[in-house]
């Protein structure tokens, strides 16, 4: 059994209400966490305020040492990383040390190296120069969620700190345990006491608390759109600066000049890596009616031969959803998609795994073919590894099909012709798309959304713009 604790103003703190957390793959009870509320939300504000000025006051510089430190420390620890995100989340252990253990690592060392980089701009005029200086905000509130637990409160606390700020964080209470590793790092290198807080807890109760907070300058918030917008509707009457990186319902659309041997892994990979829960993922997949036969046929075989098993297993493709209570809304869906006149091409059921895996929230990866792209499971965001199939004649109408939904966030095109690709990806109403690839990150570019799937950007120079304020000042020549 793990105590993960609250971690305010360089120490760590229990209170007497707690939460279980459970690995789903299963449904044994690994650790407790704090429920915690106002008060503790209080007393991580308080901390961070105190420790705010000379925080801001040191140089930029010295800033980026810091981060270079939690970066080397964490390096060190990336099994224990990715073992616990396994544990928690139920992803394969391969994924999370591909993706989890090394992004983690990875986010705190390139904000430390674009902060250094980063000029400051200057605009002359005839009589006078005006020079654009970044400031902290203040205190930032970071928000995380339980799908990518500590790939995420990296990719903003890293940017938070080194441009000044403070922070008080929340990661979800269903997977609390890499956020308390991250804390621990963040002890052990000596990081000034109050710069970062971790409070756990229900966000509801502690997450509610931090959005409402009248000294927390700044919101950045991963989740769902749900939640999103109770989030901005308490933040943006504070006038908080705020950042929402909300849901989405990508489309995957596969032109019919695709080298489909070459593109089947990559889209499989879009529809269920870490069980179809990421954001990102292309569970719209839209193609073109003359290779729509070859396409099935070799789409549905290379699903079918996909594993899902045992998380720490290193051959395991899929893991368990990251809890039951996910695994049947997920389910409620496949149920949705069959009353709606969907054909399930595979997948569909819980898989039949040995002891103690046959208690856990697995779910096999599913293919659901006949259904109208308007129909509710082709355009509500189900965040499993559920995938909708629907065919298209023309660009046009594969274009009409992609920007259907109330979400924009993410999308990827498959094709022989990559003039062609990029075209087609200039006119989807989306924030990110990739063209014969997917989750091909730079960590310079904007990463977010548009319509029902956020506000703002988030990424290298974005980054340093949310978590700071542009002043400019103006000196006239004499």
């Amino acid at each position: 059994m793990i105590i993960v604790q609250n971690y305010i103003n360089g120490k760590f703190e229990s209170i007497d209400s707690t939460i279980e957390d459970v690995n789903p793959a299963t449904g044994e009870v690994i650790a407790q966490i704090p429920k915690s509320g106002s008060l503790e939300v209080e007393n991580a504000v308080v901390a961070a305020d105190s420790a705010r000025k000379s925080w801001s006051d040191l140089s930029l510089e010295k800033r980026t040492i810091w981060l270079d430190k939690i970066a080397d420390v964490l390096e060190s620890k990336s099994e224990e990383i990715a073992s616990l995100e396994s544990l928690d989340t139920g992803k394969p252990i391969s994924l999370a040390r591909a993706v989890d253990a090394s992004r983690s690592v990875a986010n705190f060392r390139f904000f430390a190296e674009f902060a250094r980089d980063y000029k400051s701009e200057k605009f002359e005029m005839d009589d006078a120069i005006n020079h654009v200086i970044l400031k902290p905000v203040g205190i930032a509130g970071l928000i995380t969620p339980w799908n990518l637990p500590l790939y995420l409160l990296s990719w903003k606390i890293a940017p938070a700190i080194v441009m000044g700020n403070t922070v008080v964080a929340k990661p979800s209470e269903l997977t609390p345990l890499t956020a308390n590793l991250l804390a621990e790092v963040i002890h052990e290198v000596g990081l000034p006491a109050g710069v970062v807080n971790i409070v756990h807890g229900l966000g509801s109760e502690a997450g509610q608390s931090i959005v409402e907070h009248p000294k927390v300058n700044l919101i950045s918030f991963t989740g769902g759109t749900m939640t999103g917008r109770k989030v901005a509707e308490t933040a943006s009457p504070m006038f908080k600066k705020l950042s929402l990186e909300l849901g989405g319902k990508n489309a995957t659309i596969v032109l019919d000049d695709t080298n489909l041997d070459d593109a089947i892994p990559g889209i499989a990979r879009a529809g269920f890596l870490n069980q179809g829960q990421v954001c990102l993922c292309g569970s719209r997949i839209l193609v073109s009616e003359k290779i729509w036969d070859e396409f099935i046929d070799k789409f549905v075989t290379f699903v079918k031969g996909m594993k899902v098993g045992d998380p720490s297993s290193e051959d395991s493709d899929l893991g368990a959803l990251v809890s039951f209570a996910h695994r049947d809304k997920v389910e409620s869906y496949i149920h949705l998609a069959q009353r709606e006149g969907g054909e399930i091409l595979c997948g569909g059921k819980s898989p039949k795994l040995s002891s103690p895996f046959d208690k856990g929230a697995f779910l096999e990866p599913t293919i659901v073919s006949n259904l109208s792209h308007m129909s509710r499971t082709a355009t509500e965001e189900i965040f499993g590894p559920v995938v909708t199939l629907h065919s298209f004649k023309t660009e046009d109408e594969a274009i009409e099909m992609a920007n259907c939904t109330d979400y924009g966030l993410a999308g990827s095109v498959w094709t022989g012709d990559t003039q062609r690709g990029a075209r087609i990806a200039e006119r989807l109403e989306t924030g990110m798309v990739w063209v014969n690839t997917w989750l091909h990150r730079d960590l310079r570019v904007p990463f977010g959304g548009i319509k029902d799937s956020g506000v703002g950007r988030e990424g290298g120079r974005w980054s340093l713009g949310f978590f700071s304020e542009a002043i400019n000042i103006c000196v006239k020549e004499s």
